[in-house]
């Protein structure tokens, strides 16, 4: 009989070379790459990786995309997970299943503002739900007639779909892809670092958020239905709001009935110390997206949350022909996915009952304050942050904030991994502007483990800059 793990077996060579021949990466120029062996990774316990050549790693990413909060190597949720994919892998989201449900009632007590909870498999999908929400809205109640366009901020990211990429804020991720869709509007971003009105944080009246009305001016309040911005900037640059903010911003929405989607994506379940990012402000969302941190990512889950009055607009009588296709017409097939919920379901004990989420605030605090110290060095031109969630800006020099180029920040990136640390970047994201290097452990670090991390970093920076 055939062994029924026996891919589980592999040789490592085989593996490399199927590697290069079958595999197209994310993110990677081909020309570049085409010829070198890529790394591999094939196990991983707690914050620790190991590559298929047995190279180990400190990984400061959870998983390389921010999302794996709970660590490697869980075998609870491996075994919850498998108890329920013995009695029920998956059904449709038209129907109900006990895992979904339970999970559904599971973010409500973490969102007690917030009434439903639209399933899905990626954050890219769980704004589109979000957006097909908001124009769908603009259609069938009278309150919001015409109210259909989107504002996004400049540095924020919500995704590769075209919905999503069209409300993101990043141009070189957006470049090549276009036409985009119709209805999608920018405003400023937040980076008090960069301010694009050339202020300093204390001595401005956050042009950044008033500037915003301006465009809602411009472009016609009663054309405008949605706001989507991230609590934090991620991928844009770790980038942390001043707290007047958000305030300031919820007032101009809610004078011209514009819906703000918290994009919840990377700052939620825990990453910035608190459960949700937007917590960290005086801010009520209408409309909450989230993934990645979901499950931990030992499944593929989303969701999109929103408060009952919202859901109440898409209640509809299906035997009047005006109104009977007046629901919510949409599905997310992996929406049904019992798996995926179990994880969710388990990462988030795990997160109440280890008491991670004081561990992001107190390891957080720690990691910005040893980040801090890296400014001695006159290649870092600012860190910033908030929990385990964090960001040096390198700069060639720290009077004219000169980014450094392409080829000095990969340098330092090659330098930290190099020293057994898997740090992040900002990815061809902005013309000029990738040179944040990025820091979002697991909710489960330690403290030698935050100075393995932050020794790599300082290494590395003297390697490159000498």
């Amino acid at each position: 009989m055939k062994n029924k793990v026996d891919w589980l077996e592999y040789d490592a060579d085989e593996m490399v070379a199927a590697d290069k021949d079958a595999l197209w990466h994310h993110l990677k120029p081909h020309r570049v790459f085409e010829s070198q062996e890529q790394m591999i990774i094939v196990e991983g316990k707690g914050l620790m990786v190991k590559d298929i050549r047995g190279r180990e790693y400190l990984d400061a990413t959870s998983g390389g995309v921010w999302s794996v909060m709970v660590g490697f190597g869980r075998d609870s949720i491996a075994e919850a997970v498998y108890e329920q994919l013995k009695k029920l892998p998956y059904f449709a989201g038209v129907y109900g299943n006990i895992p979904t449900i339970k999970f559904a009632q599971k973010l409500l007590e973490k969102l007690p503002r917030h009434d439903k909870v639209f399933f899905s498999n990626s954050g890219s999908e769980a704004n589109e739900k979000a957006f097909k929400i908001v124009r769908q809205a603009s259609r069938i109640d009278p309150s919001r007639k015409g109210k259909f366009k989107i504002l996004y901020r400049d540095r924020d990211y919500h995704g590769t779909t075209f919905g999503a990429m069209s409300a993101t804020g990043q141009a070189q991720r957006k470049q090549d892809f276009g036409p985009f869709l119709e209805g999608f509007v920018e405003f400023p971003h937040c980076a008090c670092y960069r301010c694009p009105y050339e202020k300093t944080n204390g001595n401005c009246d956050i042009e950044c958020a008033r500037k915003v009305e301006d465009i809602i001016l411009r472009e016609g309040p009663e054309t405008i239905g949605g706001l989507i911005v991230e609590p934090i900037t991620a991928g844009g640059g770790i980038l942390k709001p001043v707290g007047e903010y958000y305030p300031i911003l919820q007032e101009i929405c809610r004078k011209y009935g514009i819906w703000i989607i918290m994009d919840e994506v990377v700052c939620g379940f825990g990453r910035t110390g608190t459960f949700w990012g937007h917590e960290h402000y005086d801010v009520d969302p209408e409309i909450i997206t989230m993934a990645k941190g979901l499950a931990s990512s030992y499944g593929a889950l989303s969701a999109t949350v929103v408060k009952q009055e919202i859901y109440d607009i898409f209640l509809n009588d299906p035997a009047n022909p005006e109104t009977r296709l007046n629901y919510f017409r949409d599905i997310s097939t992996y929406g049904g996915c019992t798996a995926a919920m179990t994880a969710a379901l388990e990462s988030t004990r795990i997160i109440e009952e280890e008491n991670l989420l004081e561990n992001s605030l107190k390891m957080g605090a720690y990691l910005n304050e040893q980040l801090e110290t890296l400014k001695r060095y006159d290649a870092v031109g600012d860190v910033r942050g908030e929990g385990l969630f964090a960001g040096i800006e390198f700069v060639r020099d720290k009077q004219t904030r000169e980014p450094i180029g392409e080829e000095e920040m990969a340098s330092l990136m090659g330098n930290v991994l190099q020293a057994g640390v898997i740090v992040g970047r900002t990815n061809t994201s902005f013309h000029g502007f990738n040179n944040v290097m990025n820091f979002a452990p697991a909710l489960i670090i330690n403290r030698e483990q935050v100075d393995t991390i932050v020794t790599a970093v300082a290494g590395a920076i003297e390697k490159t800059f000498g």
